[in-house]
């Protein structure tokens, strides 16, 4: 079963940030397990929507923090939270038609945790400090 699990790589020394970005990887399993288990139609949906509210809220409150501090990289790292978002979108299309759904769920989620976390967030969060998310 394609399941994330949370790796020592992925924290950015912040105990709330890392807590936040743990949930997120527990809303990724839950939806690829809904994929996979083939649940119906309406409950996939609610978990791909709860894992893109999730993540959009994630977003929308770190870009608002970094407007404030006036970040230097808001740009380049805003731009990533977009590719990820469109990537989410892509999956929920096509979540209930395609068999390899689940794989791709937690293959692109894993992949952008990894590169994400270790550079943009990691650079951020030691810019602005510990903070509450």
């Amino acid at each position: 079963m394609p399941m994330i699990e949370w790796k020592p790589q992925y924290s950015v020394g912040d105990p709330a940030v890392d807590h936040e970005h743990r949930e997120l990887v527990d809303l990724v399993n839950t939806a690829a397990v809904a994929i996979l288990e083939g649940r119906p139609d309406a409950d996939i949906d609610r978990c791909l929507g709860d894992l893109m509210r999730a993540i959009s809220a994630h977003f929308a409150h770190e870009e608002r923090q970094m407007r404030r501090a006036g970040y230097d990289e808001f740009m380049p790292h805003k731009d990533d939270h977009e590719r990820l978002l469109d990537s989410l979108r892509d999956i929920m299309d096509c979540a209930q038609d395609t068999p390899d759904a689940a794989e791709k769920l937690t293959e692109i989620l894993e992949a952008w945790f990894t590169d994400h976390f270790r550079t943009h967030d990691a650079r951020l969060h030691h810019r602005l400090g510990p903070h509450h998310h």
